[in-house]
């Protein structure tokens, strides 16, 4: 709309668009779920681009600043994208991509161009009702009022709002559901009011439809990978309407595949090339196939929250008492395994267990070949056993999740993926997490006292024999699962005491 449309007060004249059909009121609301009854209508109106910025203040995030500033919903923030866009504007297209030294020549003059952005920057306008994360909330008079007036709806802004250098004094009044590249461009460009963007304003839209708008615009129309949109959007991880229509498909199992590669492929992973990816028969060690791996990962670590009994995945569900998940990309989950595994193979080569010494044998073993990890006769070398190891290891850090400050582990990627220098990055930074570290020493060190021998294995005592066969078949899974949890419950206090949580948890 042209710029004369804004009145005195810093009023803003909207037009409402109502959408809305009858068979949608079969559309059960949800509170409960962050899916309260929507409002049946949308507002239109632009406004300068740099005042827009300021009333969405969540993109002033920095890794210092407060996690309840971090409304846990946004897509992960490229800056090299906000870059882009920022030459564009600039430039318009194809001035912005080419080289300073050729736009200083006239002969490339005519490549100039127009960087309109013509496309709606997607918000919400927060509520004096709406809590994020930790109960924070806008303050009341920093609300951004909608009044629907005989002749047409009109938007207030904040009393106090100064222009492009104003500061909420909470939350920001705006939430940005999709643009916010677009907004970040404006942070280091000089532009006067006079270049405005579109709006379109939901009011008081609870998060769980936020999250469906940004599938609807950016994920099921433009078929982009689904698995980067697992990072980009988490709050798109625990959504149940998503979950039964194609979530498996398109969220947990490409990010449990992915994983499962990055655990065959990177060096420093204890499944290096230890992991059967085409299902051959006949190897000549023992390996576990990547369908087992993906099974279990989506049974473990990625999958949906459990509302029954509070355990969650850790790369996929609501952690601790915060709502929303983990924010770390694909490199820190990939990491994050490794690192654990890591842990658990030098616990076992530092083993002096029986039950490690006898798939030993007398002859000492390459540690990176160690039979009481990958030999014929060990758990964990075989699908329960890697469906075992994930599950209590993914408890405990669940459990543990506040207290080891999961959330606050941050490592930026500008472009997601399972590069080995990436995930490697991502493990150097895991490592200076003192917390972390300690927990998972703890642990595999309880993990490694654990008896890991088949059913199979010679020595064993018949009472133990049957014991271990009943960890076979699909019921086998639990078993083990409940048998490793007693186990740790009996370890040290730091150890014990989570196990103990997590059993009480499961109702084992």
């Amino acid at each position: 709309m042209p710029k004369n449309q804004e009145i005195q007060n810093r009023t803003i004249r909207a037009v409402r668009v109502c959408q809305w059909l009858p068979e949608w009121d079969a559309v059960e609301p949800s509170p409960a779920k962050h899916r309260r009854a929507p409002e049946h209508h949308f507002y239109l109106f632009s406004l300068s681009a740099t005042e827009l910025k300021a009333l969405s203040g969540v993109y002033r995030r920095s890794l210092d600043k407060p996690r309840s500033q971090d409304l846990g919903i946004q897509r992960a923030y490229e800056k090299d994208r906000s870059d882009e866009i920022r030459e564009f504007i600039r430039w318009g297209w194809p001035w912005s991509e080419i080289a300073s030294s050729k736009r200083k020549s006239a002969e490339f003059a005519h490549l100039r161009k127009p960087g309109w952005l013509p496309t709606a920057i997607v918000v919400n306008l927060l509520t004096e009702a709406d809590r994020r994360r930790d109960n924070a909330r806008v303050a009341s008079d920093d609300i951004v009022q909608v009044e629907d007036r005989p002749d047409g709806p009109v938007i207030s802004l904040p009393q106090s709002f100064s222009g492009p250098t104003w500061q909420p004094k909470q939350l920001p009044p705006l939430e940005v559901i999709d643009g916010q590249h677009r907004l970040l461009a404006f942070e280091d460009i000089s532009v006067d009011s006079s270049y405005e963007l579109p709006v379109v304003a939901f009011h008081g839209l609870d998060l769980s439809w936020q999250a469906y708008l940004f599938w609807t615009i950016n994920i099921k129309p433009k078929r982009i990978n689904a698995s980067f949109a697992f990072d980009l959007y988490p709050m798109l991880r625990t959504e149940d309407w998503l979950e039964r229509f194609e979530g498996p498909s398109i969220y947990r199992e490409t990010r449990a595949q992915e994983l499962t590669e990055a655990l065959w492929s990177h060096p420093e992973s204890p499944w290096h090339n230890r992991i059967n990816m085409l299902g051959e028969t006949g190897l000549h060690k023992p390996m576990v196939s990547q369908a087992a791996w993906i099974r279990s990962l989506m049974a473990t670590y990625v999958k949906t929250w459990e509302t029954r009994r509070g355990l969650g995945g850790l790369f996929g569900s609501s952690i601790g008492t915060d709502v929303g998940v983990l924010r770390w990309n694909r490199a820190q989950q990939a990491a994050f395994l490794i690192f654990i595994g890591k842990h658990l193979q030098d616990a076992i080569g530092s083993c002096r267990e029986s039950w490690a010494e006898s798939l030993r044998g007398k002859k000492r073993a390459d540690p990176r070949n160690d039979p009481a990890m990958f030999g014929v006769n060990s758990l964990l070398a075989t699908d329960q056993g890697v469906r075992g190891f994930l599950f209590v290891t993914n408890d405990l850090f669940y459990n543990r999740a506040d207290d080891l400050k999961l959330d606050q582990w941050e490592f930026p990627v500008t472009e997601p993926g399972y590069d080995a220098e990436t995930v490697t990055g991502a493990l150097a930074s895991l490592r200076k997490l003192q917390a972390i570290n300690a927990f998972a020493v703890a642990l595999s060190d309880s993990l490694a006292r654990y008896d890991w021998r088949t059913s199979s294995s010679p020595g064993l005592e018949e009472d133990e024999r049957t014991r271990k066969a009943g960890f076979r078949g699909s019921g086998g899974y639990k078993e083990l699962r409940r048998h490793v949890l007693q186990h740790l419950s009996k370890e040290s206090k730091q150890v014990g005491d989570t196990a103990k949580r997590v059993l009480q948890q499961l109702n084992y």
